[in-house]
């Protein structure tokens, strides 16, 4: 993998951690066309971050900071790697902590959360996990949030008054684009 444009673009990334499922290079992409230059100077909260590539694309295009979570002790040595491969470990903070308690711990506000969560991710936690986003107003006014499911898994319950700007499919992955009010 590798990071697509921006500051750090080219920039080989460390191998995916074991259990890992990453974004494609595709994909993420597509993601950030489709975000353009919403990304510049806004501040990343990337869930269940994994290899880290998904914010560490967005502060290679111009996002002021990123906060990478994942629950995981390999994902977090190769986030960090990563960071350190793409020069970025400035502006990125990373935590290992599970992604339902770092939500409510408030922080933020973000003006872009990114979940790309396990595909075979227990309805009930992906539900209350987003419910959290929304409840705990982990996302500024007018912020995005990016979710990421199979078209085999089901899909969760999004919070009423998020408003779903763009639906990416990239083979068996649908990538969602919700803008909060």
């Amino acid at each position: 993998m590798r990071i697509v444009a921006g500051a750090a673009k080219g920039t080989r990334l460390a191998p995916v951690p074991a259990g890992t499922r990453p974004m494609s290079d595709r994909a993420r992409e597509g993601l950030f066309s489709s975000l353009g230059s919403t990304v510049e100077s806004v501040r990343v909260l990337d869930l269940f971050a994994g290899s880290g590539a998904i914010g560490i694309e967005a502060l290679s295009r111009g996002a002021e900071s990123a906060s990478f979570v994942d629950s995981a002790p390999g994902a977090v040595r190769t986030i960090n790697e990563n960071l350190r491969r793409t020069k970025l470990v400035r502006r990125g903070k990373v935590r290992r902590v599970d992604a339902l308690r770092a939500v409510r711990e408030r922080p933020g506000p973000f003006d872009l959360v990114v979940l790309d969560p396990p595909y075979r991710l227990e309805q009930p936690y992906l539900d209350a996990l987003l419910a959290e986003i929304a409840g705990q107003r982990v996302v500024a006014p007018g912020g995005r949030v990016v979710m990421s499911r199979s078209t085999r898994t089901y899909m969760p319950v999004i919070p009423v008054n998020w408003q779903l700007e763009r639906r990416l499919s990239y083979g068996d992955s649908i990538v969602f684009i919700f803008r909060i009010p």
